[in-house]
């Protein structure tokens, strides 16, 4: 009964503290002004995810499990982090070194419980502060379409209390579902005409607990390829955008508008299409990294065959649009929904 309560505890912050955090920003005038590589173009409060983190930190309270910790000290050290950035940018160099000092202390917390070899552990936490770092990034990285990381972060946490339910690791269960729940109850004012976006405080929240959980899940046996399915399409997003950049020697710390969900706007979908095409490819991704569960090793190939296929076809998506004619400045309407930033990588900003 006490992790359902923590559950509905964090989905209570997120409906009762919204709009209130909304009319805060605002007065504190925490705006997102569109520049020369946004697509909304109305200024919008960011910071929207503070009560998200404030949620996810109840729930971590409450629930007292062994890796409630590691959560907490993720979601909350590097959803401070974020928040502080969302009011004044800091230097990058700064950033970088205090999402590694609060990875690092979620990664330590994680394995406290594990009594590794100290050599063992160090490689371990040094592997897991990595992680979550790099992945706090990622997703930070690829919120620029209105809905987008709320809808993933909605299917990563069930995903993720599915694999609790299924292995019986509570943690995982009722974690999953509260970031499943605080994002839920956040798309209503981020959706189509956004009010407020995540911001960084709660990209780096959610990126923070889903780290948490698929470092948590691997640690408890789930396989790697279930574990990563909720999170592939935004790992191969960034790291295909990032390397094509740097073979072209463009700045690869500079903002641009050139991931694949990007051109596909560029090319004429709307925010609303594009995040509901991108969800529905990591429903997908998520559902072929599940076989792994079966136990079946032929299943399993073909399974983790058909997701690379999948991913491939994502990556290259872009130069079909370009082969078909789309993607020009005829074929790129504006569209009165696009009210999400462009740029969540700001110029000079990692993360």
């Amino acid at each position: 009964m006490g992790a359902f309560t923590a559950v509905a505890a964090c989905g209570g912050v997120v409906l009762l503290a919204e709009p209130l955090t909304i009319g805060m920003l605002r007065r504190w005038q925490v705006i997102d002004v569109p520049g020369q590589r946004s697509s909304h173009s109305v200024p919008t409060p960011r910071g929207g995810g503070l009560p998200i983190a404030v949620g996810l930190l109840a729930a971590a309270v409450l629930t007292r499990y062994g890796a409630s910790a590691a959560f907490a000290a993720g979601v909350g050290f590097l959803g401070a982090l974020g928040l502080a950035d969302d009011f004044r940018t800091l230097p990058v160099g700064r950033r970088l070194a205090l999402q590694a000092i609060g990875s690092a202390i979620a990664a330590i917390l994680l394995l406290a419980h594990l009594h590794l070899p100290a050599v063992e552990a160090m490689v371990v936490v040094i592997v897991a502060t990595m992680w979550i770092t790099g992945f706090v990034n990622v997703f930070n990285f690829m919120d620029g379409v209105n809905g987008i990381s709320a809808a993933h972060a909605v299917i990563a946490g069930i995903a993720y209390a599915c694999y609790g339910a299924w292995g019986q690791h509570r943690f995982l269960q009722y974690a999953g579902l509260a970031v499943a729940v605080s994002a839920l109850l956040f798309l209503p004012w981020n959706a189509g005409r956004a009010r407020v976006f995540l911001g960084d405080v709660g990209s780096y929240a959610l990126g923070a607990a889903l780290a948490v959980l698929a470092a948590r899940a691997v640690l408890r046996g789930v396989p790697v390829e279930a574990v990563l399915g909720p999170l592939a399409l935004y790992l191969a997003d960034t790291g295909w955008t990032l390397q094509r950049r740097i073979r072209a020697g463009e700045p690869w710390l500079q903002s641009h508008r050139t991931h694949v969900y990007q051109q596909w706007c560029d090319a004429g979908w709307s925010h609303q299409e594009v995040t509901l095409l991108t969800a529905a490819l990591t429903i997908l991704l998520t559902l072929l990294g599940a076989v792994s569960l079966t136990g079946d090793l032929m299943l399993r190939v073909a399974a983790d065959a058909a997701g690379l296929l999948l991913l491939a076809g994502y990556l290259r998506s872009p130069a079909f649009f370009r082969w078909l004619g789309f993607g020009t400045e005829a074929h790129r309407p504006w569209h009165p929904d696009s009210t999400a930033s462009w740029a969540p990588e700001l110029e000079g900003k990692l993360g």
